[in-house]
């Protein structure tokens, strides 16, 4: 019976993706069209983006005034003119406040610089509070072996628990397991990859299309 709820937990269709609505214009956000607000943890997307920045640059009556991004966060309001010393500081403050984002974030910055048990101690944490994100990107250490050793047990865990929080990838990379793991006798493995892979790209990827 367990093991019955789980499967109905796994598959059920979430309404969007991990990263949820844009907070200011509440359409679900892209999967690549994205921007992480590293003063409030909070991500919108790029048409908000680019919609506070020419508010901006109407509001200066400038004609010729241009810059790559809005000088404060249309969220909080909190000037995005950072130090790289003050972008730091933001991040270790979001994190002291145990916010998932930007803990998952940070792992995604300390696996960029090959420090996978940096990545691993920070993914850890988010994934703790429920980032799905997160949870990802622990399945991908442990299918990789980075920062730690390879474990599919452990791989097969974290997918699952990133797919259960509407993570595309998570459900795609699930449908292939199970159809690599397929008996072809009763093709119950197939059907699993199926309802995997039809989710997935219900939330955006195109892979399994």
């Amino acid at each position: 019976r367990a093991a019955e709820l789980r499967d109905e937990l796994l598959f059920q269709q979430p309404e969007n993706t991990h990263l949820g609505e844009c907070p200011i214009c509440m359409l679900p956000l892209s999967l690549d069209l994205k921007i992480v607000l590293i003063c409030c943890g909070k991500l919108i997307c790029n048409g908000c983006a680019h919609a506070n920045q020419v508010r901006e640059e109407e509001a200066s009556l400038d004609p010729f005034y241009r810059k790559p991004a809005p000088s404060r966060c249309p969220i909080c309001q909190e000037s995005l003119k950072f130090t790289p010393d003050e972008l730091e500081k933001f991040k270790m403050t979001r994190i002291q406040m145990k916010d998932p984002v930007a803990m998952n974030q940070k792992g995604v910055e300390q696996y960029g610089k090959g420090d996978y048990s940096g990545a691993f101690e920070y993914y850890t944490k988010a994934a703790d509070l429920g980032d799905a994100g997160a949870h990802y990107s622990l399945a991908v250490l442990y299918r990789d072996g980075h920062g730690v050793q390879k474990d599919k047990q452990k791989e097969i865990h974290h997918l699952e628990l990133a797919a259960i929080g509407g993570h595309p990838f998570a459900r795609y990379d699930l449908g292939c397991e199970e159809w690599d793991n397929n008996d072809w006798d009763n093709n119950d493995n197939a059907e699993r990859a199926l309802k995997h892979w039809i989710i997935s790209a219900a939330l955006g990827d195109d892979r399994p299309i």
